[in-house]
């Protein structure tokens, strides 16, 4: 166990000090406990290192605003540790930190195991409006919904312990740290560069995986120069918990034929699940899984502002919202596409002065003056996204009924009421 600063993260050890290290990255809302099934035989073969990310477990509440800056501080603890080359293996969030190391510190991943990983988790809008139910409700809705995104029905109903587990784990997550760990997944997109990954890489997945399924496998394994795919039968997204022996097998059998270190090798157990031969990349990754975006004005000058304005503007408004406005553009409206992404994007909520939070107050404001509610509904749903939450946009409301009048305010709070009810409403 370990005190844990800032910049590093809250960490055990299991297994002989003189094993090379394996380590294991848990999933967004679970801590390391979710591995506890796999350690005693990995401890056989390795020293395991698991950490739990911010606000996880016990662990101090310093969010991360990427899976980057994760990455860095799971490097700091192992720097501090002694500890310069090793085998990974991550589930969901922690699969997305995997792939970061082996991206930006290729030379300190020996082997890699990505387990309900994808290199895009689902859409960034899904994560943001993840992070504004919880801002609005707690953790709470996303606890009592975790068995059914994690566990296959007949788990769930035949291990009511693990099930309550599982949804008390979550409930004691920082809120702060899990919305901030939302907005990391939103911000995560390496599908373009795949094919750097240079480690033998196992990518597994559960037969039976709603949340990142056999698709988002299969785009790693095509993408992934030196990779193989694995499917567990009977599992679903959290599969080292569901399935513990099937993927104990599959891990130990991959970190024993793939390990990069001159250490003796280790004769693998049998394995039930049949491995996939290595995959070659099939075709552009870019063009895997949706990838393509749509074009504005064919011929508009995409200078820097522009694509930084592209960036901010889906942030703050949601690539749906941003796909249909860019979608609908022609030779008459493009040239204004261009220009808002451009001006009022690039330029203007780009800027260093005021964090998106004020920009948003001072938005919603200008657009009750205005009488401009078809854009304050939308400007509603980026205020909840840049961290606003409802009560403080009924202060911004009250405050302009002041300024701007009461009927204005009167239409502005209809808006505001339906679109904050829609998007705080946990969906069942």
């Amino acid at each position: 166990m370990s005190e844990t600063p800032s910049n590093t993260l809250q960490y055990r050890f299991d297994g002989p000090e003189e094993a090379p290290v394996l380590i294991l990255g848990a999933s967004l809302g679970t801590t390391w406990h979710m591995w506890d099934r796999q350690i005693p035989d990995l401890t056989r073969h390795w020293r395991v290192f698991r950490f739990d990310m911010p606000g996880h477990g016990g662990a101090p509440a310093h969010p991360c605003g990427s899976v980057g800056e994760l990455a860095e501080r799971l490097l700091a603890t192992l720097d501090e540790l002694g500890v310069q080359r090793f085998g990974y293996a991550g589930c969901a969030f922690g699969g997305a930190i995997g792939i970061e190391l082996a991206l930006r510190h290729p030379q300190r991943v020996a082997s890699l195991a990505l387990i309900a990983a994808s290199p895009r988790f689902g859409s960034a809008d899904e994560f943001r409006q993840r992070g504004v139910i919880v801002r609005s409700n707690g953790l709470d809705p996303i606890a009592r919904s975790a068995p059914e995104r994690w566990f296959t029905p007949g788990f769930a109903a035949a291990q009511p312990a693990i099930t309550d587990w599982a949804v008390q784990m979550v409930r004691t997550t920082d809120p702060g740290c899990y919305i901030a760990a939302c907005e990391a997944l939103a911000a995560f997109d390496v599908r373009p560069e795949l094919g750097r990954i240079g480690v033998p890489t196992l990518v597994l997945v559960g037969s039976e995986d709603q949340v990142t399924g056999q698709g988002e496998a299969r785009t790693l394994v095509a993408g992934i120069p030196d990779s193989r795919l694995a499917v567990v039968p009977g599992a679903s997204h959290l599969a080292p918990v569901e399935q513990p022996a099937a993927v104990t097998d599959l891990l130990v059998r991959h970190f024993s034929t793939a390990w990069q270190e001159s250490h003796a090798a280790i004769t693998p157990p049998p394995v039930k699940p049949v491995l996939s031969p290595p995959v070659a990349p099939v075709a552009p990754v870019a063009a895997i899984a949706g990838a393509e975006q749509p074009e504005a004005v064919v011929g508009a000058v995409r200078n820097y502002p522009y694509e930084a304005g592209l960036k901010v503007r889906r942030e703050v408004l949601g690539d749906a919202h941003v796909d249909r406005a860019l979608a609908a553009a022609d030779d008459f409206s493009g040239d204004f596409q261009e220009l808002i992404t451009r001006y009022a994007w690039g330029e203007v909520w780009n800027r260093p002065g005021l964090d998106r939070r004020s920009r948003s107050c001072v938005t919603l404001t200008a657009l009750v003056a205005g009488g401009h509610l078809d854009e304050l509904a939308f400007h509603t749903r980026a205020a909840l996204r840049n961290g606003l939450t409802p009560a403080e946009i009924k202060e911004v409301l009250l405050q302009a009924a002041v300024y701007c009048g009461v009927p204005a305010a009167n239409s502005a709070f209809k808006v505001a009421q339906a679109v904050i009810r829609e998007e705080t409403t946990p969906q069942e």
